[in-house]
C-alpha cells in the first residue's frame, strides 16, 4: 500500500506520544491501537504499573542525585549514647567555700588533661560542676574533655549548658562547633566556629575551620545544584500530573461522544457539553439544524444518519430548531436544514440547503 496517503508524521506524534506517556494506551479512543499490538505480542503493563514505574524512576534519579556528594569525614565519629552526665543547678546560690573548691578541682582536671587522664579529668569537673553549676567555664571545659574522649552529643551537651549560663561563651561555641564537626555536621560547625572566632580567635578553630569549610562549600554548591535539579523535576512531573489529567479528560470526553451516531441537542447546556468534548478530543463537530415540517431535511436526516456511521471520529449533531429555539436563535439560524461546521467551538464553514455533494464534501475536508 502505497503510504503518501497516510498521516505519517501524525502516526509519529501518536508514537512518541505513547512513549513519554505509556498510560494513554488505555485511554478508550486508544484501544483499537491496544488491541492491535497486543496482537503482535507486544506487553503493556496495567495504567497503576505504569505509574508506579514512572515514579519510580523519578526516585531513583533523586538517589543518584543525592549520592553524588563525597565529602572529606576522615574524622567523623559514630554518635555517643552513654548515660547523661551529672549536671547541676545554675540557680542556686554557690557560697564562696563551693566556688574555691571547684577552682581547685578545676585545677586538678587540668593536670589530669595535660597527662592524657582524661576520664579522671570528667570526674574532676563533675565534681566542680556539682559544687559550682553556675560557671559556664566549667561545663565547657568538661565539654572540651568529651571530644577529647570522642564524645560529641556529651560534648553538645555540656557546651549548651554553657551557653545557657553564658551566651557570649567563646568556648561553649567552639567546643559545639568542634563536636558538631565529629558528628559531619558540617554547616553547623562552621557556624559555631566562627562565632567562636568573632568572640576569641585561636589557633585550633582556624585549623579545625580549614578542615570543616571545604565541606561546607561542596555542600552549598551541591544544594544549588540539587535545587536546579529539583526544580527541574518537579516541573516534569508537574507537566505529567497535566498529561494524566488531560488524558482523564480527553478519556471521558471520548466515551461522552456517540462514536458513529447522531447525537440530539436538546438545550444550550448540552450543545456546549458535545462542542467542549469534541474539542478537547481534537474532533470537528457538524450542528445539523432541522424542523419536523421541513420537507428537504426529511431527505437529509437518513443521509445525515449514513455519514455519521461513515465517519466515526466526526461528532454529528442534530438540533430541531422548534424545540431548542434557544440553540437556533444563538445561531442565527433563519432556514433549514443548516449544517454548522465547527473546530474548537468555533464555526468554521456552512452549508445552507439540502445538497448532499456538498455536504460530504465538507466533511471530507474537515474530518481529518
Amino acid at each position: 500500500m502505497d503510504s503518501s496517503g497516510w498521516r505519517v508524521e501524525e502516526v509519529k506524534a501518536l508514537v512518541e506520544e505513547c512513549r513519554s506517556k505509556p498510560s494513554i494506551l488505555h485511554t478508550p479512543s486508544l484501544s483499537f491501537f491496544k488491541s492491535y499490538l497486543q496482537s503482535l505480542g507486544a506487553r503493556i503493563p496495567s495504567e497503576e504499573r505504569l505509574d508506579d514505574l514512572k515514579y519510580t524512576n523519578m526516585k531513583m534519579e533523586d538517589e543518584i542525585i543525592e549520592s553524588d556528594l563525597e565529602l572529606d569525614e576522615s574524622e567523623v565519629v559514630k554518635p555517643d549514647n552513654d548515660p547523661p552526665q551529672k549536671m547541676g543547678d545554675p540557680s542556686i546560690d554557690v557560697t564562696d567555700e563551693n566556688r574555691d573548691a571547684a577552682q581547685a578541682l578545676k585545677s586538678k582536671a587540668t593536670d589530669a588533661i595535660s597527662e592524657g587522664r582524661f576520664d579522671e579529668a570528667i570526674n574532676f569537673l563533675t565534681e566542680a560542676i556539682m559544687l559550682n553549676p553556675t560557671s559556664a567555664i566549667l561545663y565547657a571545659t568538661r565539654a572540651s574533655v568529651f571530644t577529647k574522649l570522642k564524645k560529641p552529643n556529651a560534648a553538645i551537651n555540656d557546651a549548651e549548658a554553657a551557653l545557657q549560663i553564658n551566651p557570649d561563651s567563646a568556648k561553649g561555641y567552639k567546643v559545639r562547633g568542634l563536636a558538631r564537626a565529629m558528628l559531619g555536621l558540617w554547616r553547623e560547625a562552621a557556624n559555631d566556629l566562627h562565632k567562636a572566632s568573632n568572640l576569641d580567635f585561636d589557633e585550633e578553630i582556624g585549623l579545625v575551620l580549614k578542615k570543616v569549610e571545604p565541606n561546607v562549600k561542596k555542600i552549598e554548591e551541591h544544594r544549588k545544584k540539587y535545587e536546579i535539579l529539583r526544580r527541574e523535576e518537579e516541573q516534569k512531573k508537574a507537566e505529567w500530573d497535566k498529561k494524566q489529567h488531560q488524558a482523564e479528560e480527553e478519556s471521558k470526553a471520548a466515551a461522552l461522544l456517540k462514536d458513529g451516531e447522531v447525537i440530539g441537542i436538546h438545550s444550550t447546556g448540552d450543545l456546549s457539553i458535545f462542542l467542549k468534548a469534541a474539542s478537547m478530543t481534537s474532533r470537528v463537530a457538524v450542528l445539523y439544524f432541522t424542523a419536523t415540517w421541513c420537507g428537504p431535511c426529511r431527505m437529509m436526516s437518513p443521509h445525515y444518519t449514513s455519514l455519521a456511521r461513515k465517519h466515526p471520529k466526526v461528532v454529528f449533531l442534530k438540533v430541531d430548531i422548534d424545540e431548542a429555539v434557544e440553540v437556533a436563535r444563538q445561531w442565527n439560524i433563519s432556514s433549514v436544514p443548516t449544517f454548522v461546521f465547527l473546530k474548537n467551538c468555533k464555526e468554521v464553514d456552512k452549508v445552507v440547503g439540502a445538497d448532499k455533494i456538498a455536504l460530504e464534501r465538507k466533511i471530507a475536508q474537515y474530518g481529518y
